[in-house]
């Protein structure tokens, strides 16, 4: 038996199935594509396929030259249970399927543009060739490879911008509609901003005596992004001046607080510091690596506050004076000078006398220390102080210091008082020690004794003898005067009177055994004199001892002379007798000096009239101070220097020597040697301190004392000092006092005269030098340091800038603008940029560093700033340039920009050119009816008008396109008749031309429509939907605005035009000056009513409504104006229901706030379209509902599940509706279906069981029965395969269509017994009842060649699948 038919239906099941059928599954598959085409088709093959499947059940095969494989006939029912699913599964091509994870995506915010963001990824159950697609008001972020489903990033994401959006993603097979899913994109935040300091200038003024960790400024400085990449982190990079310990002197906490980590000092340290703050943030991820980000850097100015904490400090180390002992009260002595040690305060010192060796002698200036005799001065009671007073003068200033106390120091101040002649010498017989200078002590006449042959200098024995009264001098007369002398020779004051052996050979007792003297004493000054006279006895001795010619020599030697230096030499002269006293100066070099004749260098000889050993004198010099220094020659008497080293005059400026000369009997005499050391320049100046100075510009003076002394003999040449200013780049600006040593500055110091790579340090180099031969002198270096001030302002480097930009381009940089500051320091040249004048709030300018001290703005629109050439063809803007403290001073300049105008101003019609026109018919009338005037407010604009539509009534009865040819529209405007004679009013009584200005430069950009306004396509009468705003400069009456509608057409989305009459209305009210036209709906009339309640169906598309302003003047002309406004339809499937707890009177009452807080949440226009009560509250959850769209300003709208986003992520304002009811958000067709679409899916799927049910159990009855049938004949095979033995091949083939079998083929079941009628169908038997299915066919059943056929063909999984 041959199939009923010869393709094969294939089933959406198991593929395997199909291919069991041969080749009839590629025609299956063209069929299926065919009935996807035609659903008439698809009832008829349904019936072919249900007949097909029927002779299955009976045993038949499946199609010609196909065999359904043996063991699939094992399974009689299998056809048939498969039969429901057959006749339910057939229908046409599947839709494709989004997989489930395409509802949300997670991208970096540093994402590039161009990368690959995400893949579409659908199946499709016939595996067309899909289309993926994305749109949605924020699909310009992406772009998608339609075929491959492949995103990439077509436009950068900012998470701190947009940190969520929705896309709608879409695919098709182009066999069924687009299917289109919502995609949440969730913008992952990276580290790509950088801290940022709040505030541009950072100073305060701290006290120098502030705690060590205190507070000293905060600063903040915050970071858009989150996390880690947020947290702040402050750090001090570097802090000006760089002296030693600054570095460490401040520190920063994590919150931005600055602390004081060290001590401050105005005067030892710097008066004020800058502080070079940065940012930077935690680190985070950007660009797939962790990086950092820092903020530029600012600086923070700290001035210290100098406080009264140091005490007056004197100019001068030490201070001395001499005054005459007979000067006058009142006579200047002495000015001491002090300073307030504070150079911030100065406080004024006052001057006082707190000691003093003798009080009320002296007294001082409070105001200008001036030192003046307060008393009468006597000397003579200062003889035992070397006629020296001391003088503690003390300066305090005039102010407590911080401490509460006075701020004070003191000197002391040497006065020397000289004498003046006032008394008479006199002469007292006592001994200084104990002399009380009573009248009863005075003596004329004395006596004394000595010993004949003396020698030189001894002393009258037993001469008690005291001179007292001023300075006077003595001398000696008398007839024996020769041999004496007396000393000292000058006295000052009260002194012991000595008689003197001067020549013992004189004093010889065998020539006189008594001797007289006298004794002068005479006044210095006036002349004054009294005598004495001394008697002398002498004393017989043994006399002949050696002498010497001089009893005392006075010698000079340089100090550091050579060593061997002779100081005297005696040796071999002996001549006359030289004077008494022998002034003798040695060189350094031990060269006699001409000042001592060579003949007098023998007087130092000793004698002895002894001959033999005993004439033999030895010299020799006494033990005493300097015997270590100096060296005599034993035998000529020669003295000499020994110790070069410690013959040093600052060390001891005098030495007495005793020389002493011995002869062989041991007979010795003596001789002093007063060597005085003579001062050489050997002593450098030696400078005090170290000068570190710092001094602010323009106000800052210097003034500075250097402290310097030489330690080398006082007021002579070599101690004295002398300062002078070596030269250098900047020692013209200074000046040094060459006595007193204080520097000074000669005029205002200025930062920015100062090499700029010295950091304003000057370095000045001081000379002090003696004034000996040859000069000695030290160098000292003063450091100063110019602290910069902001004195300088910015400069431009023009004065007036001229730019232009094309208007309605965003975010474009129009033109750059320089400035230079000449300030040295980053804290005070830095330069801020700002714009004014009228329209500076369309421009922002941006400030970046060019340079130390340079800097440029970049002028340029905001993001969401456009300019309009027709609104505004240019700008006169003032750009500023200022430093951060700069006090409100500020450089400006002039920056003129031009507006290029750029066509995108639609092309307007002329309303009084759109007049109605008359015409006759039948050919009567030809050429041009009227003229269209066009009109556009952009200079480069071509303007033409087009046709858009022509319609054709009789009678008010559109009549089809029987006018479209009678009329034509020139581009110019000319209105045209093209076919006279075609004209008939009895078939078209008006002809309506639809024209519309198309302008052909328009900027592609920009579309030639006015300002774009929404509204939704289902709106309530009487219910605002734009409006307009006019004035008129006129007063009175004439400035009076009346509103008009002058035309509404509405433009379908396929440029289709139809024009509306009546289907809104304009309201007109005012405010002050301002009149505003409400454009609001209107009921329309029954024609109308349909199409407003199906704009989502059959309006789709904008309403184009042309609004008239015109005044109402007192007389002549009214004056008018006009715009036309786009209104667009929104989709009736954005339409959201919301659900309140509330009846609809409270609702309608809260509907404000309702709209409000859905506002706040969205940032869209809320329409509230409808408000009811819920008809089933029972099964509801809310009392009533509101229907509302949410509209951007593009026109698109809110759907259901971004508008629960939006409300979810905005806390505030969900607490805020929840307060007035909110219960439930959806949509208007998911609430109002629900029931029904409910109770009808559970009627259609019982329905559909109980069908199946009846079809599975008709289908087992049948195939039960065919069994049965098939049992009973295979047992009667078997009793046929008995009676033929094993072996044997019965006579003649197989009879095809018999139970007669070859004996290799015989089935084993076949030896059963006979009485086993089993029905198992799932038994061992199954082979043998597939092959009897087809027994009767033309071609016999081979079963295991079959079976590895089917194995090979259809694959061994497939095979054990069907199996199981």
């Amino acid at each position: 038996m041959k199939p009923l038919i010869k393709a094969v239906i294939p089933l959406p099941g198991p593929r395997g199935f199909a291919q069991a059928c041969g080749e009839g599954m590629a025609e299956g598959k063209e069929k299926t594509r065919s009935l996807a085409e035609d659903s008439t088709r698809v009832l008829f093959w349904v019936l072919i396929l249900l007949l097909s499947r029927v002779p299955s059940c009976l045993g038949l095969r499946c199609a010609k030259n196909s065999v359904v494989p043996p063991d699939m006939m094992g399974w009689p029912w299998l056809s048939c249970l498969l039969l429901p699913a057959l006749v339910v599964s057939v229908a046409a091509n599947t839709a494709p399927m989004f997989a489930a994870n395409m509802s949300t995506v997670s991208l970096p915010e540093d994402l590039p543009v161009g990368a690959e963001a995400f893949w579409l990824v659908a199946r499709d159950q016939e595996n067309d060739e899909l289309e993926y697609g994305i749109s949605g008001s924020h699909a310009y972020f992406f772009s998608v490879t339609s075929n491959t489903g492949e995103v990439k990033l077509a436009s950068l994401l900012d998470y701190e911008t947009l940190y969520w959006f929705a896309i709608t993603i879409s695919v098709s097979d182009s066999y069924n509609n687009r299917v289109q899913r919502e995609m949440q994109v969730i913008v992952e935040d990276r580290n790509d901003n950088a801290p940022v300091f709040q505030g541009i200038s950072f100073s305060t003024n701290v006290s120098e005596t502030l705690p060590v960790g205190s507070v000293v400024l905060s600063v903040l400085a915050t970071d858009k992004d989150t996390g880690s990449s947020g947290a702040v982190v402050y750090s001090i990079e570097n802090v000006i001046p760089a002296t030693e310990g600054s570095e460490y002197l401040f520190r920063i906490l994590p919150n931005g607080s600055i602390i004081l980590n060290g001590s401050l000092n105005y005067n030892s340290k710097s008066s004020f510091y800058q502080l070079e703050l940065k940012a930077c943030d935690s680190g985070g991820l950007y660009d797939n690596r962790t990086v950092f980000q820092c903020s530029s850097s600012v600086f923070v100015s700290i001035s210290v506050i100098d406080k009264p904490d140091l005490d007056p400090q004197f100019v001068r180390e030490f201070y001395s004076a001499s005054v005459a002992e007979d000067a006058p009260q009142g006579t200047s002595v002495l000015k001491v000078e002090a300073m307030d040690g504070d150079r911030g305060i100065n406080d004024p010192v006052i001057y006082s006398i707190s000691n003093s060796t003798r009080p009320g002698w002296f007294d001082i200036g409070k105001q200008d220390g001036v030192i003046t005799v307060n008393s009468p001065l006597d000397r003579e009671q200062l003889l035992e102080e070397d006629e020296e007073v001391q003088v503690q003068v003390t300066a305090t200033e005039m102010h407590p210091n911080i401490h509460g106390q006075e701020a004070k120091a003191s000197i002391w101040v040497t006065l020397r008082v000289t004498d003046v002649n006032d008394h008479v010498p006199e002469f007292y017989n006592c001994s200084l020690q104990d002399c009380a200078f009573t009248p009863d002590e005075t003596q004329a006449n004395f006596a004394g004794y000595v010993d004949e042959h003396a020698s030189t200098r001894i002393p009258i024995e037993d001469l008690t003898m005291v001179g007292n009264n001023g300075t006077f001098l003595l001398t000696l007369g008398g007839p024996d005067a020769e041999a004496f002398s007396v000393s000292p020779q000058r006295a000052v004051g009260s002194v012991d009177v000595q008689v003197l052996v001067r020549e013992p050979s004189l004093v010889d007792y065998e020539r006189q055994s008594v001797m007289l003297v006298q004794v002068t004493a005479t006044d210095s000054v006036s002349g004054n004199a009294s005598v004495a006279s001394v008697t002398i006895h002498l004393r017989d001795t043994n006399d002949h001892r050696p002498t010497f010619p001089l009893s005392m020599y006075n010698l000079s030697v340089f100090e550091h002379s050579a060593v061997g230096s002779v100081v005297t030499d005696s040796i071999h002269l002996r001549k006359q007798a030289c004077p008494v006293l022998i002034n003798c100066m040695v060189g350094s070099e031990g060269m006699a000096s001409t000042q001592c004749p060579i003949t007098c260098l023998s007087a130092s000889q000793a004698s002895d009239p002894d001959t033999g050993e005993g004439g033999h004198v030895t010299y020799s010099l006494l033990p005493g101070n300097g015997a270590d220094i100096f060296a005599v020659d034993p035998d000529s008497g020669q003295v000499t220097v020994r110790d070069r080293e410690l013959l040093d005059r600052e060390k001891q400026a005098v030495y007495y020597l005793t020389l002493q000369a011995t002869d062989g009997g041991n007979l010795s005499s003596s001789t002093t040697l007063q060597i005085h050391v003579l001062d050489v320049n050997d002593n450098s100046p030696v400078v005090s301190g170290s000068y570190n100075i710092f001094v602010q510009e323009e106000e800052g003076n210097v003034s500075v004392a250097i402290q310097a002394h030489d330690n080398d003999q006082p007021d002579t040449n070599n101690s004295l000092l002398h300062f002078s200013l070596l030269p250098s780049p900047y020692s013209h600006n200074f000046s040094v006092d060459p006595d007193k040593g204080i520097l000074r500055n000669l005029g205002p110091l200025d930062r920015e005269a100062i090499n700029p790579t010295l950091g304003g340090r000057i370095v000045l180099s001081v000379n002090v030098s003696d004034s000996g031969e040859p000069a000695l002198w030290t160098t000292v270096s003063v450091t100063i340091t110019v602290e910069d001030i902001n004195d300088n302002l910015p400069i431009f480097n023009q004065s007036r800038y001229s730019f232009w930009v094309r208007e309605r381009d965003p975010e474009v940089q129009v033109g750059v603008v320089e400035a230079w500051d000449a300030d040295q320091t980053e804290a005070n040249n830095r330069i801020s940029f700002s714009l004014s004048g009228s329209g500076a709030n369309n421009f922002m300018v941006r400030g970046s560093v060019l340079g130390s001290g340079q800097a440029a703005g970049r002028l340029s629109l905001p993001s969401d700033v456009s300019l309009d050439y027709e609104t505004q063809a240019s700008f006169s803007l003032i750009v500023s340039a200022e430093n951060v403290d700069a006090q409100g001073h500020e450089t400006t300049a002039e920056v003129l920009v031009a507006v290029e105008d750029v066509n995108d101003v639609p092309p307007t019609l002329d309303s009084a050119s759109l007049q109605g026109i008359r015409v006759a018919e039948n050919g009567s009338q030809h050429g041009i009816l009227g003229n269209v005037v066009a009109q556009d407010r952009d200079t480069m604009s071509q303007v033409e008008v087009q046709l858009v539509n022509v319609i054709c009534t009789k009678a008010g009865v559109d009549v089809g396109s029987l006018c479209h040819g009678w009329f034509s529209v020139l581009a110019n405007g000319s209105v045209l008749i093209n076919q006279s004679e075609a004209i008939d009013y009895e078939a078209c009584d008006l002809v309506t031309l639809v024209v519309r200005a198309y302008d052909v430069t328009t900027d592609p950009r920009f579309q030639a429509y006015s300002d774009n306004v929404i509204i939704p396509e289902l709106v309530l009468p009487n219910q605002q939907v734009a409006s307009v705003r006019a004035r008129d400069d006129d007063s009175g009456n004439n400035a009076a605005i009346l509103f008009s509608i002058l035309q509404v057409d509405f433009i379908a989305k396929d440029g289709a035009v139809t024009a509306f009459q009546g289907f809104f209305r304009v309201s007109t009210s005012s405010e002050a000056s301002v009149f505003t036209g409400n454009i609001e709906t209107e009921w329309c009339p029954p024609t109308f009513r349909s199409l407003l309640t199906s704009l989502d169906s059959t309006l789709q598309g904008t309403y184009q409504v042309t609004v008239k302003a015109q005044d109402n003047p007192s007389e002549g002309l009214a004056q008018e104006a006009s715009i036309t406004l786009n209104l667009f339809t929104v989709d009736q499937s954005y339409r959201v229901r919301l659900q309140f707890s509330l009846s609809k009177e409270e609702v309608g009452a809260n509907s404000e706030e309702i709209k409000a807080a859905l506002a706040q949440a969205t940032r869209t226009t809320v329409y509230i379209v409808d408000i009811q009560d819920i008809a089933s509250p029972v099964r509801a959850r809310g009392r009533s509902y509101l229907d509302a769209y949410f509209v951007f300003s593009n026109g698109s709208a809110l759907t259901l599940d971004q508008l629960n986003m939006m409300i979810r992520n905005d806390q505030d304002s969900l607490t805020q509706l929840l307060q007035l009811g909110l219960v439930v958000l959806g949509s208007q067709e998911s609430q109002e279906s629900e029931s029904p679409d409910t109770l009808r899916n559970v009627t259609i799927g019982l329905g559909v069981a109980l069908l199946l049910v009846i079809v599975i159990f008709s289908t087992i009855i049948m195939c039960t029965q065919k069994s049965y049938q098939r049992k009973l004949r295979a047992v009667k095979a078997a009793k046929e395969a008995r009676k033929t033995a094993v072996g044997v091949m019965p006579p003649g083939s197989a009879i095809p269509g018999t139970n007669v079998y070859n004996t290799e083929r015989a089935n084993p079941m076949l030896n059963l017994p006979a009485k086993d009628l089993g029905f198992e169908s799932q038994s061992s038997s199954s082979d043998l009842d597939h092959i009897s299915i087809n027994s009767l066919d033309d071609n016999s059943v081979d079963l295991e060649n079959r079976t590895q056929e089917i194995k090979a063909r259809c694959g061994m999984s497939w095979y054990r699948g069907f199996l199981t």
